[in-house]
């Protein structure tokens, strides 16, 4: 599973960079790496682009897990570059931005837009397949989520939309519930198909969410 990121416009980092002359640059060597939106590549570019707008770049680095304990070790080892720097640029997704920002009484600057959760269906693509919404619906719909893979999110079968087994939505992407179906019939376990779902409890995943474990 892997954290899906896409870099914002270089508009809005300058915009959240606007009183900032002295930056330093963290990306991530894990998630952002493979979606080429924060490996060394793409933050070395980053600080080409923010030394052409006059930007000091203190200094730079690829933390091989921006989200783990790595980080604290990587900030300690590069502590003077950052010291040096008025705020931190983060390309690594959000959780790793909040994991940087536990340990830096700097400003942290996320470059990057967290858009999902997923896997790498073949080399360079990746699929969501979780929604994270603390009411797993898999044993009843043969392991695929109708909440990733339908467009709309629907719990109890396809739209009027669907066509030929293609999304109305983007006819490029197969009906969730017509794979379902499929899946299903394949099973033998059709009946699964008449069962129906309440609208879901979002009071089942509160924001923020918390949990113990004991």
């Amino acid at each position: 599973m892997k954290s899906i990121t896409k870099q914002k416009t270089f508009e809005e980092i300058e915009q959240q960079l606007d009183g900032f002359d002295r930056v330093y640059i963290a990306g991530c060597g894990t998630c952002a790496t493979m979606s080429k939106t924060g490996g060394r590549e793409e933050v070395l570019e980053m600080r080409e682009r923010l030394q052409e707008l006059g930007k000091l770049v203190t200094g730079w680095i690829v933390i091989p897990t921006a989200c783990d304990e790595m980080t604290e070790v990587a900030i300690k080892e590069n502590n003077g570059a950052i010291q040096n720097a008025k705020c931190i640029l983060v390309m690594s997704c959000a959780l790793g931005v909040h994991k940087l920002s536990t340990y830096i009484d700097k400003p942290v600057i996320p470059a990057l837009d967290t858009l999902f959760i997923g896997i790498e269906d073949s080399p360079g693509c990746f699929q969501e397949v979780c929604a994270q919404c603390g009411q797993c619906v898999l044993g009843e719909t043969a392991g695929i989520c109708p909440l990733t893979a339908c467009h709309k999110g629907l719990l109890n079968g396809p739209c009027g939309g669907t066509d030929n087994g293609k999304c109305e939505v983007d006819k490029e992407k197969d009906c969730g519930w017509t794979l379902i179906y499929q899946r299903l019939k394949e099973q033998g376990r059709l009946d699964l198909m008449r069962k129906y779902h309440s609208p879901r409890d979002c009071n089942v995943a509160p924001r923020p969410r918390t949990t113990r474990i004991t």
